[in-house]
Order: C-alpha cells, then structure tokens, then sequence
C-alpha cells in the first residue's frame, strides 16, 4: 500500500530524480542486509533510518561536496551520497582498522575530514555547537559555504539546542538546522517532549527563518533545501528545518517497536519513501523495471563485494603503544627563546600579553567569552584587544558555556584555532560535556585535534564565596585527552600561555585570581614559549621536597621565610596533565621527605596522586610517609574568616614542620 504524494511541484530533471531514487535506495538495501548481519552476531548494534531515508540523501544531495554535514546515527543516506567506500563504512561497524576509527568507537560515532563530515558523540546536544563553530570558520574566511547539522526531535529538548540556535541567530551563521521529527525519542512521544504543535515554530523565539518540509518526500527535501541552501550562501543565516517523518523501526534494534500503536505504523508505512517515490517514477516512465531491477542489482553486488573486503580484513591486534600515543595529536612544539629585554610585570599582565602576542601571531586564532570585547573581560585582559583584532575574532558571547565549547571544536574542525576564557572557572561545570567528551576524546576517536584552549579563572582569597573561588583542574586531570596547566608566575603564565595556543591539543588554562595583580616579575617582552609538561625547581634543598602548584607555591615560599633553617626544596609543577614525574621522582629520592600541597579539597585532588606515585616509585628512599595538604572538605566561603580556615595555607606550617620533624 502507498500514498500518493505530490512530486510535480519541484520541476527537476529526469536525470536528477533518477539519481535521488538510487542515492536512496543504496542505504535502505544496505540496512537490510545490516539487520540480517545484527541477527548473526556479525554487527554489534543498529540505529534504523528506514523510512527517512529522503531527508539525509536529499539534504546531502543539496548540499556542495567540500561543505560539512554533521549527521546522527540515523542519517546512513548522508554517508553514501557522499560517496564513502561501502568497505570502510562495514569496517567501522566491525571495528576493525580500515574504519574511522580504529575500533574505537561503533556505528555513526565518527567523522572524516576526507568527506567533510563531523560524527556524533552520544550526548546528542554539542552536536549543534559544533555547526555554530565550522560556519563561523566559514563566515571568517568569507568562502559563502553552508554547514547542515542533524539532531532528532528528541534532541530539541536539550539546553544545547536552544544555546546553539541562539547563538547562530545572534552571529547570523549560515547553519541549516536539520530536525528529523519522527514521532518517538526511544519510546517517548513527541506530545511528551514538547508543548507546541510544531518545532518549527521554536525558530521564532530566535527571530530565526523556519520551515516545516515532507520529511519522506524526496522531490521537496532536495528542492527546498537546495533553494535555502543557494541562499544562506549569498546571504548567511541559521534556519530551521522540521522534517515530518517517522522511525519504522526502534531506537535501535533491541529497543523494538512495541510501544508504537498499529494504526500510526500503518499510516506511515504507506508514506515510505521509497515505494512512494519508484510508483511515480514507473508512472511517469522515468524509471523501467530494467532499470530498477539493474539498480538494485548493481548496488547489492556492491554491497556483497565490499561487505566480504570488510570480512576479510584481520581483526584489529592491540597495540599498547600506540592506544596511548593517539590519546593526543603528537606534534614538534616551537622553541621560541625570549630577548633579553625584560619588564616587571603582574601575572594578569603576563597573561594579557601572552593572548595577545599569539593573537598577532596567529590570523585564524579566536578570541571568545562573556563580555571579552568592549569591556576588556571582568579582568580586563582583553581590554583594548577589539580596537586592535577586531570584533570578528574578539566575540562577546551569550551565556552558554556549553555551547561555546562546542563552537570552539567545530572552529577547530574548519581548521582555525580558538581560545575560550570561562567568565571563572566554577562556570565550567555549564560546559563540562563538550570538554570531557568530546574535546577530549576528539583525536584518540577519529584522528581530529581540537585546537582550543580553555581560559579558567580560579581560585579563592578574594572573598568571592562558593560559585567563584574553585580551583577544580582535578575534574580534568583524570581525563585523558585534556593538557592541564596551573603557572604560578607571570614568567611561565606568558611563555605556558603561548605554548598552549601552539598546541593542536585542547588545554585547560588555570589563572588564580588572587594572583593577577598581587605577583610581580621580570617578564620578557617579546614572544617566546615554554615547555608544556615540565616542572621547574624554584628553591634547591636536600632535606624535603615541597611539590605544588598555583597559589599554593607562594604558601610554601611564604612559610619557608619564616624557617630559613629548614633545607627545602621547592618544585612549582606548573603543568599537571601531563605531569613531570622525573623531576618530582629526582627531587624526592634526593631529600627522602615529600609534602605535596594544593589549594583544592584534599581528597580525590593532585596531591593524592602525586603521593601514590611517590609511594609507589620511591618507597626505598623515603624517611617519611609522603604528607598531602588540602583545603577542608566544605565549599568555599566567603567571609574573610571562614575562608582562611577552609584554605590549605592556614595548615601548611604545621603540616611541613610536623614532616621535617618526624
């Protein structure tokens, strides 16, 4: 049984329609012999697209080849139009070594820079942010591209759909926003998610061009998203696209379909796609039997070929080595030596140069943030830099730390670098998804570096309570694919600074605040970088190890002052991820005593790690148990008192004299 549907509104080719047909074909043919390999154990999961096969081949179809798509894992029609070899799209789903992603992760979970298309992470939501990213790349460079990314009308409830369609509105990015509204997130009814009769209708409230189009007529898909797609290059824009469509089978395969009445299948069966489409096409004698059957022919034997190249590959042999090696994109790091003329100088200064310097060093480099621009950032390091680089690449931003994040990425994605300041660090808790799992695990998932460095304002002793004085770089540290750097002066605030921009890899920037403009050096005044990962040892000593970073580095230099006759030596770690192991190993096996101090809460922090380590890699040469010390296990305060009872520095004497005299 079908449905008839209107396919003469759109005059189009012969030619075209034809191509349609068969670009939708070859994903329902190749699903269905994915459904029979899922029953054989041969595949380890499925997430159908029958029935919408119209919307991903006729949204990839309109657009040009070298524009980027961001599909979900039910848009296999995006894959095949653009042409990816069927054998690397069956290795992928096998996991083995000829896929993306080197049996890293499964079904649609990948990209490739080669087809221009950005994969998904599970979370659904981040998706969004990353179009925002790769069409303000296009928009910079001026080439009139368009990007189209995918999610589901169970996606829209998400606070990154809302957070990136505002902030395309706001910028005028030239995104099609692509919702496949097809009845059902897992077995929740729309009716269920949403409140308004259509998707759609959400444009409005970004003052953002919407359209509602027959998400299984292919005719309509490919006309009207050709004709916007022409247009948003001439004149970029976001718009909205709901296509009306519905999921013939489960969310994926075990899930079923149970919960669906028989009736609303029925009714939708009749709308497929494809059967509806090859009727008018035998209709109006476009397409003959002959022709049919030597499509379908053509394609399964493609299928059957490529599917045994896939059978044949060997089953991926894991190699220790190089699992760890792809956690980050290795790269040379630039050696740049600084002048030797110097200026005494604040941290919050050294910083500002820093950003600046590489900001004149780098054209493609972004700047972005809540009020970065005009007003200079509520630290003012970005003061004067919109004079200077302009508004284009110094961006205030709306506040959605989430979203930004994953604009950062997808400016990574179209091959510029970006630099996002966290208003204060506690902020980032609104954008923790898109740095742990997607920035992080970018480049070990499928080869693809993001370039971006996180600016995180922390720290306490400025009387700025509970949601403004963290120092929470251990929620990154045990995330592997994150760079995490914590300077303690202005010297290696600038050079780290410089060093981090320079990095392909995603790097988290950690400045206290209390130490901005309370802690002054001779800083050089030209460009010149600094080893990421490597430790400096700021006070020679032969009876302790004092090992710390951040604030808490001038808390020990502090009480060192007032016992000059204690022989410590001092190590500022400067970066902990990754963290300089050799240099603490050395120190500590020198002087036999270790005191690891850091302004966070003391459990679950860098000093208990550091003091495993010792433990376990210099227990022969320790005279003492390794001693930690941490802040008390509250949030912060913000009366003066309190706050200086929960702080590590009011314990650290005790502590260093306790060890010393054990």
């Amino acid at each position: 049984m079908i449905q008839q549907v209107d396919y003469t509104q759109h005059k189009l080719s012969n030619d075209t329609l034809l191509q349609l047909y068969k670009s939708m074909l070859k994903p329902r043919l190749i699903e269905e012999k994915m459904l029979i390999l899922l029953r054989q154990g041969k595949i380890s999961k499925w997430f159908s697209g029958i029935g919408q096969e119209a919307i991903s081949v006729g949204v990839t179809s309109a657009l040009l080849k070298d524009e980027y798509i961001l599909p979900m894992h039910r848009n296999l029609g995006v894959f095949t139009t653009r042409e990816i070899p069927l054998h690397r799209l069956f290795s992928q789903w096998q996991g083995k070594e000829n896929g993306f992603t080197k049996g890293r992760d499964r079904s649609f979970h990948f990209g490739t820079q080669e087809y221009k298309i950005v994969g998904m992470i599970s979370h659904l939501g981040p998706q969004l942010g990353i179009a925002d990213g790769i069409a303000l790349a296009n928009k910079l460079k001026d080439n009139n591209q368009v990007c189209a990314v995918f999610t589901g009308e169970g996606g829209t409830s998400e606070g990154d759909f809302h957070e990136a369609l505002n902030v395309a509105s706001v910028w005028s990015l030239p995104v099609l926003f692509c919702v496949e509204n097809n009845g059902y997130g897992l077995s929740t009814p729309v009716a269920e998610q949403f409140n308004c009769e259509h998707i759609a209708d959400k444009g409005k409230g970004y003052g953002m061009e919407s359209y509602i189009i027959d998400g299984n007529n292919i005719v309509e898909v490919y006309a009207k998203v050709s004709e916007l797609a022409e247009s948003v290059r001439e004149n970029p824009r976001p718009i909205l696209l709901e296509f009306k469509t519905f999921r013939m089978r489960g969310h994926e395969e075990a899930s079923g379909t149970k919960y669906v009445p028989q009736e609303l299948m029925d009714t939708w069966a009749a709308k497929d796609p494809i059967e509806n489409f090859q009727a008018y096409l035998r209709a109006e004698n476009i397409l003959t039997e002959k022709d049919e059957v030597a499509f379908k022919e053509a394609i399964v034997h493609e299928i059957n070929e490529h599917l045994q190249m896939a059978f044949n590959e060997p089953a991926i042999s894991p190699d220790l080595q190089t699992e760890l090696n792809d956690v980050f994109k290795s790269y040379e790091p630039e050696v740049v030596v600084p002048t030797s003329t110097t200026k005494k100088i604040r941290l919050i200064d050294a910083i500002s140069q820093g950003l600046q310097q590489s900001m004149e060093k780098y054209d493609d480099l972004v700047i972005m943030g809540q009020d970065i621009a005009e007003y200079g950032g509520v630290f003012k390091i970005t003061d004067g830099f919109v004079n200077q680089f302009g508004r284009e690449r110094v961006r205030n931003t709306p506040i959605c730390e989430s979203a930004i994040v994953s604009a950062t990425y997808g400016l990574a994605v179209n091959g510029m670098k970006a630099v996002m300041e966290m208003q204060f660090a506690d902020f980032v808790s609104s954008g923790f998804n898109p740095i742990v799992n997607l920035l992080a695990k970018s480049h070990y998932r499928w080869s693809q570096p993001a370039d971006v460095v996180v600016r995180m304002p922390c720290g306490a002793g400025v009387g700025a309570g509970p949601f403004h004085s963290q120092t929470n770089e251990a929620w990154f540290t045990k995330t592997p694919g994150l760079k995490v750097i914590y300077p303690a002066f202005p010297y290696d605030a600038k050079g780290l600074l410089a060093a981090a921009i320079n990095d392909p890899n995603p790097v988290l920037f950690f400045e206290h605040k209390a130490l901005y403009r309370s802690v002054y050096q001779e800083v050089p005044e030209s460009y010149y970088t600094l080893p990421i990962g490597k430790a400096t040892e700021i006070k020679t000593g032969n009876t302790i190890s004092i090992i710390s970073y951040g604030a808490a580095v001038h808390w020990a230099l502090e009480v060192l002052e007032k016992h000059p006759d204690i022989d410590a030596e001092v190590i500022d770690l400067r970066t902990i991820q990754p963290l300089d192991i050799a240099t603490i190993y050395q120190s500590v096996r020198k002087t036999g005593k270790a005191i690891v101090v850091q302004e966070d809460t003391l459990f679950g922090g860098m000093a208990s790690e550091i003091a495993a380590l010792i433990t376990e890699n210099c227990f022969e040469q320790l005279d003492a148990p390794v001693k930690r010390v941490g802040s008390i296990a509250t949030p912060i305060p913000f009366e003066k008192e309190l706050e200086k009872q929960y702080l590590a520095k009011n314990q650290l004497e005790t502590a260093l004299l306790d060890l010393v005299n054990y």
